[in-house]
Formats: C-alpha cells, structure tokens, sequence
C-alpha cells in the first residue's frame, strides 16, 4: 500500500499545483512597464493619458494589452476611456445685474411693461426706471425682476436664483420671458417651480431655471399668487468648456506600388494608435486628390476610409497656405494604410500624416503602491471594468464637476519580458489537463489497488 498511498500524494499536489501554473507571470507576460506617479494621494480612481510609446508597444487591435499593476503584482479594475470621457467639467457661471420690477398680476397676461433704460455701449443696461400700464381689472402682485443678459456672447443654460432665507416654507411657481428690445416678449420657460424647505434640522432648495432660447434681457414672472422669494441675486449658468483638443501627428512614409496600372502608396503604422484625421503633404506647390485606406493584416482586404478629397499646398508673399486635414468616418487602429492619388505624381513622394487624441485608462487603486502601466503582449488581455457607469454614479454623489485623480507616466519604461511577450504561446487549457490528470490517477490508483489484492495471500478456511 506504500506505493499506492505515494502515487495519491502525487496526483493531490498536481491537482494543488496546476490554479498556481494558470495564474502565475501576469506581469511577466507584458513587454514593459511604466511606473506610475500619482497626483493626489488616496484618490480611490486615477486617469493616464496615454503617450505614444505606450502605442507603439501595444499589439492588440483593440488596446487590450495594456494594464495596471499595484506593487503586488495583481491587475487592478481598469477601462479605456476616449480623450473627453473622464473629463466631467463643471459648468461656468456668472453673476448677472437684475431689477425688481413694479408689481403685476402675469395671471391675467400682464400689463405693457414700460422702461426707461440708462444702457452704456455695448447694450447693458445701467440704470433702469420702469412703469406698468395696467389693463382692466389687474391685479397687482409682487416679486418680478428683470434680469440683464446683454453683455454675454454664449447661450445660457439655465437662471440660479439666490434668495433671503424665508421665515415659513417656500414654493412659487415662476415663468420667464425673453426680449432683444425690452419691447416685443416671448416666453423662454413656461413654468419652473421654487422651493425652500426646511424639516428637523434639513433645507431643501430648489432656484434652478432652465432656459429653452436665449434673449438679451429676461423677465421673472410669478404664475399665480402666493409668497415670493426675496431676491438677492442672479447667476447665469453657462455651458462647461470644451475638453482640450490636444492633437497628436505621426508622418510616415511609404513605399510606391503599381497594380493593374494604378499607382498606389502603402504605409505601416508603428503601433496602434487611434487615427481620427488624415493629411498628406507634398514637396512645393501641388494640388492633388487622394483616397485613404486601411487593412489590419497585410494579406487582408482594402477599406476605404477617406476620400477623394482635395490635399493641397500653395506658397505666396503672404506665407504658404495648405489645405485641412480630413475627419475619418470614425477611429481606425490598423497598421497598414495606401493611398491612390487621382493623378500620377511623378517622382514626388508623398507623406502620410495621421493625427490622433491620446487616449485615457482609468483605474482604481487597490492594494499598495507603487502602480505601473504594463502594455505589449500577445498573451495576456486586460478585463474591462464597468468604469463608466462607476464615473457617473461618482459624480452624481460628488458633484459634476468631479473627476478621477490624474496619474502620470514615467520617462523611461522598465523593461519586462520584451519582445519575447510579442510572440503568441500556446494556450494550455488547464480545465482539460486537470480532467485528465484525475482520470489518469483514478485510474492508476484502481491499477494498484487490485495488485495489491492479487498479490494477497488466499485467506484459511
């Protein structure tokens, strides 16, 4: 029974063995690492823009081989985000002059409103005297402003109105209304409702008046009688500024071709960079028209991606002016490109220029630091977190002008397991390998143990 108990121990430590073989090296299986520096320490969520030589280290068509480790080793919850995605910048503001207006029921329409108005030169008004003509049977009311909007060349957003705190509980309805002229009025929002509440200690409050048009001067009407808000101020709430478009440009240079007698230009891209935009230049003056392809592999079929359109360059006294780069129907990451001029070029040699915006990984710390940034493998793929939906219940709870920490690469990337991380390996399916081992020893242990009977000395009656 020795050796039956010594073949057991074997297949229990194979069995032990091989979840340690399917989850060792996965840092290994990269080409290299950046190490990371954080901006803000304990941040819980960070961002890295992506450089070019963590693009021309990437091998996957779809980014999948880049990841984040903590100091452990283990990879951290990530997802690759577009250039604008993490960024959730909080929308501008701007306080803005307003006038208590004399008082009027807008329940029966409104009188003509009449204003004398002091306005300096660009149309903002500095002083104000108004009046009202009443109609028939008009009640009056309080709490009506006119708010001056003149002097903003952007559309605004929404009205944040600003009031004394009210001795009892608030809720007013509110219209407004708009006008270039202080003469000829139309209604921007049909009804918002005003709150300020307050229970056990806790304020609820609601001054946010969305606009659907936009108007140089705004009036503030209550619909129906009841208590007012004391106003204190207006500010106007103005759409956030665009992300930075920061533009990247590779020129590549390519090699002549000739098929079917059509002349063509091919090009490798260097890695797997997200191109948005395509240009070519050409020595001196030139106009020409180009069409763009693309393919992933180099036996694979051509798809178009651009074109034709005109690329040109004409120099003068005034300096040289040259044409804009073309938009791509959407973003491309393969690495061979051709374009097809319309017309031969001669011997003129044309260059390739694609532009691209860095991209974004975000992640979430966990464990300890130091994180790096591992990429280049053709083993090893990073498993997408739902980080998108994570950013935005975040901002819900933050606020929307929240957003992840940033983090930085490092200069110099270390090196991991380098090229040899770049050639495929073959996949062993250790789900089988375990089926077939238990089988195998089930089935030398049933071997040994009828043995083991054989060789047993018959029993005495």
């Amino acid at each position: 029974m020795t050796a039956t108990r010594a073949i057991a121990r074997s297949a229990f430590a194979l069995v032990a063995l091989l979840p340690l073989l399917a989850t060792a090296g996965e840092r290994g299986q990269y080409a290299r690492q950046w190490p990371l520096a954080l901006g803000q320490e304990e941040s819980g969520a960070y961002r890295v823009v992506l450089d070019e030589a963590v693009y021309r280290s990437a091998i996957d068509p779809a980014l999948g081989d880049v990841e984040v480790f903590n100091a452990a080793g283990r990879p951290l919850p990530a997802a690759l985000l577009s250039p604008e995605q993490p960024l959730a910048r909080a929308p501008r503001t701007l306080a803005l002059p307003w006038f208590p207006l004399p008082a009027q029921d807008p329940a029966v329409g409104g009188g003509d409103l009449r204003l004398v108005a002091e306005r300096d030169g660009e149309g903002g008004i500095v002083r104000i005297e108004a009046g009202v003509v009443p109609r028939d049977g008009e009640a009056h009311a309080p709490g009506q402003w006119l708010v001056d909007a003149s002097r903003l060349r952007e559309p605004v957003r929404a009205l944040l109105l600003e009031w004394e705190q009210p001795q009892q509980s608030l809720q007013a309805r509110y219209r407004v209304e708009g006008s270039d002229d202080l003469g000829q009025w139309r209604t921007l929002n049909g009804g918002t409702t005003l709150l300020d509440l307050e229970r056990g200690g806790e304020r609820l409050r609601q001054g946010r008046i969305t606009l659907d048009r936009q108007a140089r001067y705004l009036r503030l009407l209550p619909v129906g009688p009841g208590p007012v808000p004391v106003l204190t101020g207006v500010v106007a709430e103005l759409s956030p500024p665009p992300p930075d478009t920061r533009w990247e440009w590779l020129e590549i240079r390519g090699e002549r071709r000739s098929e079917g007698g059509q002349e063509h230009f091919d090009f490798v891209l260097p890695g797997r960079f997200p191109m948005e935009r395509a240009d070519v230049h050409l020595p001196g003056n030139n106009a020409e028209q180009w069409s763009l392809y693309s393919r992933e592999r180099g036996d694979g079929s051509w798809l178009w991606r651009a074109g034709p359109w005109m690329a040109f360059q004409v120099g003068g006294a005034e300096g040289a002016s040259q044409s804009e780069p073309k938009p791509l129907p959407r973003t491309v990451r393969d690495r061979h490109w051709r374009l097809t001029p319309g017309t031969p070029v001669g011997d003129a040699e044309p260059v390739l220029r694609l532009g691209y915006r860095p991209e974004v990984l975000v992640f979430l710390a966990q464990g300890e630091p130091p994180f790096a940034l591992a990429a280049g493998s053709a083993n090893a793929r990073r498993t997408e977190a739902p980080i998108p939906g994570l950013l935005e219940a975040l901002r819900k709870q933050r606020g929307a002008g929240w957003q992840p920490a940033p983090a930085y690469l490092a200069e110099a990337p270390e090196e991991l397991a380098g090229e040899r991380a770049l050639r495929p390996q073959q996949q062993v399916d250790w789900k089988s390998l375990l089926l077939w081992g238990l089988l195998v020893a089930g089935a030398v242990l049933v071997a040994a143990l009828g043995l083991s009977l054989l060789r047993r000395p018959p029993a005495q009656s």
